[in-house]
């Protein structure tokens, strides 16, 4: 039940998006997770028929709810392949909250957890960094190196070994490091554009960071690059943190008024799929409603933009050639419908043949932190990734999320493949940068 005075999510939700599925099961071939159970539970449409019958009052939710809501990717391939058009993306994220307001899955470790996380860590980028710097001395002073060849690890639970080994590579400088918080377009100015360095993105994928900012500039855009950023809230809303994700929308907002920028770039997909829905969050807020709407208008994928305004060709060919291939991230393709876009940027890069995914858009398993909670069935869905890249026979993969990127750069180091995994920008910065050289 919820707690008195307060509105049930599923149950605040205009009806009709409840009740919208047709039971069809066109997106049951799609979903990854019934996929491998063949459980209707397991499917999207399971899914939903436990939400409407929480939005009708004939179930309370339950452990056995949270869980199954849980053990939802999110991928939303579902969506891709719906030919109602039901809005999967917004019934999922008020389920889980309804499962987080409801508080059957409360225990004093996971309160704590999650309050550590979600409200302290990254209510503040400030400590995420500090936190960041605290790794990036205890990997880059051989700290790590000592306690992996100790053997110390052997002595933990299986859980921890597998987190430790999943540790990221935190990057010498964080973003505000390596960018002015201006950076004049080369040549003539044709925009003016924001950039978004992320999260995580902005610990362990700076340099990705810093090659946008370049690529933009050398197509034309003076690019704004705040020192100091917010978390956009996607984190929170994908974990039932409906209230405190509309408090970072309203933060993203005020940092960068969407009618100073022609566009406000992201690369990072994930983060990407929630940026274009403020207005959705906000919509009952009378500050913020319009600005929400005019925000989303201006969110644009680094690719997505690259695309609208036309890529200058480099000059420069990457060396050596290489041989790509292209994961999409599910909340690219699935959440953004971006998909020609990434390929576009990658057929600009002289030197780089495209090779086809085999299910390019099946998921790897990264899905936000579902490979931190749900392990078994992450690592079932990345081996099945990892076998597809080695058969297109690639010295590189693309793909447009940091969580993608972390997932099939651990999957190929579990094979011991020297693979490379990069973001598509970065190839496409690489060649810009033989021009000078």
């Amino acid at each position: 039940m919820s707690p008195p005075g307060r509105q049930s999510p599923l149950k605040g939700l205009d009806y009709s998006v409840v009740q919208q599925c047709m039971h069809c099961g066109l997106c049951l071939p799609t979903c990854p997770t019934y996929d491998a159970t063949k459980l209707e539970r397991n499917s999207p449409r399971g899914r939903i028929a436990l939400m409407r019958a929480v939005a009708d009052d004939r179930l309370t939710p339950s452990k056995a709810f949270a869980e199954e809501m849980y053990f939802c990717l999110g991928c939303l391939a579902c969506m891709t392949a719906c030919p109602a058009g039901v809005n999967y993306a917004e019934l999922f994220e008020n389920a889980r909250a309804e499962a987080e307001q409801s508080g059957v899955l409360d225990s004093p470790r996971r309160t704590l957890l999650r309050t550590l996380v979600l409200k302290w860590l990254f209510g503040d980028l400030r400590r995420l960094r500090f936190v960041g710097a605290l790794l990036r001395f205890y990997q880059r002073w051989g700290l790590q190196a000592f306690v992996r060849r100790s053997g110390v690890l052997r002595l933990m639970p299986p859980r921890l070994q597998e987190l430790e080994a999943m540790t990221p590579v935190v990057q010498p400088r964080v973003s505000s490091q390596l960018i002015a918080p201006l950076t004049p377009a080369q040549g003539t100015r044709r925009f003016r554009v924001a950039v978004l360095t992320g999260c995580a993105q902005d610990l362990m994928f700076s340099d990705v960071n810093r090659d946008t900012v370049e690529v933009l500039a050398r197509n034309g855009c003076e690019v704004f690059t705040p020192a100091r950023q917010v978390c956009c809230g996607s984190l929170h809303a994908h974990n039932g943190e409906l209230d405190q994700a509309r408090d970072q929308a309203r933060r993203q907002i005020d940092l960068l008024p969407p009618d100073q920028f022609d566009a406000i770039i992201t690369n990072a997909a994930g983060c990407g799929s929630h940026l274009k829905h403020y207005s959705a969050l906000l919509s009952d807020d009378p500050r913020y409603a319009q600005l929400a709407k005019a925000w989303d208008g201006k969110v644009k994928d680094i690719h997505e933009w690259l695309a609208m305004i036309g890529i200058e060709p480099p000059q420069g060919r990457l060396n050596p050639e290489s041989r790509v291939t292209y994961h999409e991230a599910c909340h690219l393709c699935h959440g953004q419908k971006i998909t020609t876009q990434p390929r576009q940027v990658l057929r600009a890069v002289p030197g780089v043949t495209l090779v086809e995914l085999p299910e390019s858009t099946w998921c790897c398993g990264s899905a936000g932190i579902y490979n931190l909670i749900q392990p078994e069935m992450a690592g079932q869905l990345l081996d099945r990734k990892v076998g597809h890249i080695l058969s297109t026979e690639v010295d590189t993969v693309a793909t447009g999320n940091p969580g993608c990127l972390l997932q099939v750069r651990q999957g190929m180091s579990q094979r011991g493949k020297a693979v490379r995994v990069v973001h598509p920008v970065t190839l496409l910065a690489e060649a810009y940068r033989r021009e000078r050289a």
